[in-house]
């Protein structure tokens, strides 16, 4: 075998005796936990993998019991966006993800107008070299994302191994597995059903391409949601619920909510036909809706099988400040 280059990560495998022919590229996805087969499959590809000093770039090669398989993979490369100093509510870390409380005003991934100060900047700074290389890159594994002003729990996958395996139970949005995500939300007027479904079609609008709308050619939906509290006064009622999402769409429980008259309180994008509606308020709700200034969402609930251990595992988060203090003042005018 040739010499490796000196930052290379020389990583070595024995196969054992009672080991059946198997494909080189789904022998070592098993053999090690922090790159995809995809990932490996590249590096054979490269000539990264050599098999008794023989180097291999044949994926469907067979490896035979007593092989010695040695993979010479480059270190992850450094991420595009740079690292931040920038404070996180961490609920649970390990060496396969990282689940955090993302406060309200963080974007989660830089972008055009928002560069840095993102989730990704703060997470590169805090897990460092703790992240494996996802695609040859040290970075985070994002799955899901919440809107820059939607507060509450995420995860994210420190290797491609765990990226995978949490990106499947997102997109099969927990039909065969433990997925839960469950969003607390405030919206104008009263449910007169305890619980129900949403099920619309969602697609970026037509006249405005800041928003997401109801539109027959648009990805398939479901929202569940159920009642929590009914509040109310003279000219104006808002329900607190619970909002189960069995897809997840962008801006799905907003515009879902939106459609069906209920939008969230304080949501400027789609409950704007609201303004006169909450100019009537008593006054300390007016004051506690100004203080909050943004969507009443929060992702309260988050629960997934650990990439690993295969346990299942579930995360909760308490309202924010600023929601917390809105739920405060309702209680005044609970209709019961």
């Amino acid at each position: 075998m040739p010499k490796s280059p000196k930052n290379e990560v020389v990583t070595n495998f024995i196969v054992e005796d009672e080991t059946p022919p198997t494909r080189l590229d789904a022998f070592l996805g098993k053999a090690q936990n922090e790159m995809s087969r995809t990932r490996i499959k590249q590096l054979i590809l490269e000539g990264a993998v050599f098999i008794n000093g023989i180097r291999i770039v044949e994926p469907r090669h067979k490896v035979k019991p007593e092989d010695e398989i040695i993979l010479s993979a480059p270190p992850p490369s450094d991420p595009a966006p740079k690292p931040q100093n920038i404070a996180l509510d961490i609920v649970y870390e390990d060496d396969d993800l990282i689940v955090i409380n993302k406060p309200v005003g963080m974007v989660v991934h830089p972008a055009p107008g928002s560069p840095d100060g993102t989730l990704v900047n703060a997470l590169i700074h805090h897990c460092g070299d703790s992240f494996a290389g996802i695609g040859g890159v040290k970075r985070p594994g994002i799955v899901h994302r919440l809107d820059k002003d939607t507060s509450g729990i995420m995860v994210v996958a420190k290797n491609e191994r765990a990226l995978n395996h949490l990106a499947k139970q997102f997109a099969d949005h927990g039909k065969k597995g433990p997925l839960k995500r469950s969003y607390i939300a405030f919206v104008w007027e009263r449910f007169q059903t305890g619980s129900g479904n949403i099920i619309a079609p969602l697609g970026r609008d037509k006249f405005n391409r800041l928003k997401q709308s109801v539109r027959p050619d648009g990805r398939h939906a479901i929202t569940h949601y159920q009642t929590i509290s009914r509040y109310g006064g003279k000219g104006w009622e808002i329900t607190k619920m619970h909002c189960h999402l069995e897809t997840g769409r962008t801006h799905q429980i907003r515009v879902h909510m939106a459609h069906i008259k209920h939008p969230l309180i304080c949501d400027k994008l789609y409950a704007s036909g609201f303004a006169t509606k909450a100019s009537i308020l008593p006054q300390n709700l007016q004051q506690a809706l100004a203080q909050l200034n943004r969507q009443a969402l929060h992702a309260a609930v988050l629960g997934f099988e650990h990439p690993r251990t295969k346990k299942t595992m579930m995360f909760s988060a308490k309202l924010p400040d600023d929601m917390a203090k809105v739920n405060e003042q309702l209680e005044a005018y609970n209709l019961a």
